[in-house]
Order: structure tokens, then C-alpha cells, then sequence
């Protein structure tokens, strides 16, 4: 499976419900299949491009309104995107996927409880302790996708297995 004419899959859940994880599985099937890949990493791209930006509302708005450019640039020139972001609101994604044209929302959904369970870098703990404000799913809201293209249940299914649903969609476009 070529993905020639470029598109872009855009990955939104909670922090720590398995976006990198299944971004960087994800990457290398599409690799090894021929595919012009590139990853866009939500923690990533914030360091480099929004360094001066916050947690508020709008900023995380401005935040996804950068990463879904690039995304759009890329998919343009044939390049297939994986954009690994929590883009925790519904109208933002919404005018990513007007943005970029070639888009599929993929929910990567798992309970909080499994989140703060895989949380190494300890953000959970410190949101509910009230060291980290606005942090989303705590105290700033994540709108779960209405109709996303893919759903994977990361508390209940492997990596290769939300790989190959996502594989399975794709393979359904071309």
C-alpha cells in the first residue's frame, strides 16, 4: 500500500492513552511499504514552534492551527503525516481537517484510569495535586471525537492491533 498522493493522519486522546506509541508503529508499517512518512509530534513541535505558547484555550487552538500547516504542506507534496497530538477540541481538529483536505481522525481512546497508569513523566499526579493547571482531562476538558474515521481502544488492544485498524482504513482509500 503507496499513499502517493499524501494524506494525513491526525491522532487525538489524553496524554499517555498511546498516540506516540501507535504514531512511531504506525511510521514504520507505512515506511517499510514504500511510503514518504513523516511523524509530527504534538510535545514535539510545541518545543520548537510554540515555546512561547500556553495551556489556555486559545493557545492550544494556535498550537494545532501550526501543526495542522505543516500538515498540510507535507500532504500537498505526497507525503503521508501522522500528526500525534491530544488537540483536545472538537472545532480545532475540525478546521485541521478543513485545512489539510486528506485527513483521518483517528480517536486513540483509553480510560484516565489507564492513562495515569502509564504516566512515566508523573503530570497526572501533579495535575491532581494542583501543581499543573489546565491540564487536559483534569481540569481543561478533551472532546471526544463525534465520528472519528478510526477508533482504537488502547486499554483494551494491542499496538499492532490499533495499527491495523488504522493499516485497514487507509488500505480502504486506495
Amino acid at each position: 500500500m503507496n499513499t502517493t498522493s499524501g494524506i494525513t493522519i491526525w491522532l487525538t486522546g489524553l496524554s499517555s492513552a498511546g498516540k506516540t506509541t501507535i504514531a512511531r508503529a504506525l511510521e514504520k508499517e507505512l515506511v517499510a511499504a514504500g511510503n514518504r512518512v513523516e511523524v509530527l509530534d504534538g510535545d514535539e513541535i510545541r518545543t520548537i514552534l510554540g515555546n512561547t505558547l500556553g495551556f489556555s484555550k486559545d493557545d492550544r487552538n494556535e498550537n494545532i492551527r501550526r501543526i495542522a500547516h505543516i500538515a498540510s504542506l507535507l500532504t500537498k507534496h505526497g507525503v503521508t503525516t501522522i500528526v500525534s497530538a491530544i488537540s483536545p477540541y472538537r472545532a480545532a481538529r475540525n478546521e485541521a481537517r478543513e485545512k489539510i483536505g486528506r485527513f483521518i481522525e483517528v480517536y486513540v481512546n483509553a480510560p484516565i484510569e489507564i492513562c495515569e497508569s502509564r504516566d512515566v513523566k508523573g503530570l497526572y499526579k501533579k495535575a491532581r495535586s494542583g501543581e499543573i493547571a489546565q491540564f487536559t482531562g483534569i481540569d481543561d476538558p478533551y472532546e471526544s471525537p463525534l465520528s472519528p474515521e478510526v477508533e482504537c481502544l488502547t486499554g483494551q488492544e494491542s499496538v499492532r492491533e490499533s495499527v491495523s485498524k488504522i493499516i485497514a482504513f487507509i488500505k480502504q482509500l486506495y
